[in-house]
């Protein structure tokens, strides 16, 4: 980088339960992005406010985040409104967030750049859960049935 540009900084958020190839290839595209990245990883004291509840608690998802290559700061998402500010603390320069969310963070765009990504087709944390709930509750002779479901879950994701 020359000393007269910038460093651009990339922010994203997320709970990054159950970490999969998804979750993987969203930090791939991020740090493409930008020079910095900074994530940050919902608590589990705020997936309750949303309604959700992650396998894995706060410590142990945001030490998996932190420990990924490229990912440069992981600061715990404790509210809806915290976003603006971290914007601001850290000189956010691009807001990046999942399609599922889009339009949800336009207000930002006064202070940052706001970019919505297409995730990975065919794997969520949600799907997973899916099949393992269905896993757990199925007998001998839904076995066939398991196979499908792994199949689904291994089948060509790009």
């Amino acid at each position: 980088m020359n000393s007269e540009t910038q460093a651009r900084t990339v922010l994203t958020y997320g709970t990054f339960d159950m970490f999969h190839v998804g979750h993987v290839r969203l930090i791939q595209r991020l740090t493409e992005l930008g020079d910095r990245l900074i994530v940050g990883v919902s608590t589990d004291e705020f997936n309750l406010q949303k309604g959700k509840r992650a396998i894995f608690t706060y410590p142990y998802r945001a030490e998996i985040i932190s420990s990924l290559k490229g990912v440069d700061h992981v600061i715990p998402e404790e509210t809806w409104v915290q976003k603006l500010e971290d914007i601001r603390r850290h000189d956010v320069d691009l807001l990046v967030m999942g399609e599922d969310w889009a339009g949800k963070f336009d207000h930002l765009r006064d202070a940052c750049e706001v970019r919505y990504l297409p995730r990975t087709r065919n794997v969520s944390t949600t799907s997973i859960k899916a099949a393992i709930d269905r896993l757990s509750s199925i007998g001998d002779s839904d076995l066939v049935s398991a196979v499908e479901i792994l199949e689904f879950l291994n089948r060509d994701l790009s």
